[in-house]
């Protein structure tokens, strides 16, 4: 298959975090989607889309997931946020290392997770606390989502990521015209009543796996 690719351009000026995906500053710009599925296909197929930007300190981002039994239990950082209605981002920042990556994962109620993982499942590194609270995110939904919503709901996660922080782990090839990383986006809810894992670059596993840098698609700066 062909690998995906998505074009990430400049903004002139910080965006303020909202969670509003009809903003300026989003308008202009393409949505990549996230809609090939991994393991059995689901019941309900969420409609979910993302859009990136960056500037020469920030990577922004904003999701938006057109969904169905949408449901949010965790609220501590770096917990196990997949379970969850959750929207995530990984990525290879130092073009030397493509099968070194973060996954920055967020539930619906904007609670992040974020590790630097050097052998999928085996080396990685948790994010401290005051790390990942430097990250700006606004979300749409309440912080809880205790009984699961089982109509339909649109719901957006949107974030700012300082690049400061990834460069706390490891050498980043900065965001710049022609700097091109390996990333993939997907969109989760394992212990939802209907489980799915979708991915924007197709992964190709016997079972659904997120960790599998090889199969990474393309975000080229321009």
């Amino acid at each position: 298959a062909a690998t995906s690719e998505y074009i990430i351009k400049s903004v002139n000026q910080p965006i303020s975090v909202d969670g509003n995906w009809d903003k300026p500053a989003w308008k202009e710009v393409e949505a990549a989607s996230i809609a090939l599925h991994m393991g059995p296909e689901p019941g309900f197929t969420p409609k979910t889309q993302v859009k990136l930007r960056y500037d020469k300190d920030n990577i922004y981002g904003i999701f938006k997931v057109e969904d169905r039994y949408v449901k949010c239990l965790v609220q501590e950082m770096n917990g196990n946020v997949s379970g969850d209605s959750c929207v995530e981002f990984f990525f290879a920042p130092d073009t030397a290392a493509p099968l070194k990556y973060f996954n920055l994962e967020i539930n619906c109620s904007g609670v992040p997770l974020l590790h630097y993982v050097t052998s999928p499942r085996k080396e990685f590194t948790v994010l401290k606390p005051e790390e990942i609270s430097q990250i700006e995110i606004a979300h749409t939904m309440p912080d809880k989502v205790a009984t699961e919503i089982t109509d339909p709901v649109t719901w957006f996660i949107e974030f700012k990521l300082p690049i400061a922080i990834l460069k706390q782990h490891r050498n980043i090839t900065d965001p710049a015209p022609g700097v091109t990383w390996k990333a993939n986006f997907y969109k989760t809810a394992s212990k939802t009543s209907n489980p799915h894992y979708y991915t924007w670059n197709e992964v190709i596993n016997h079972r659904p796996d997120f960790h599998l840098p090889k199969y990474f698609g393309k975000i080229i700066f321009q």
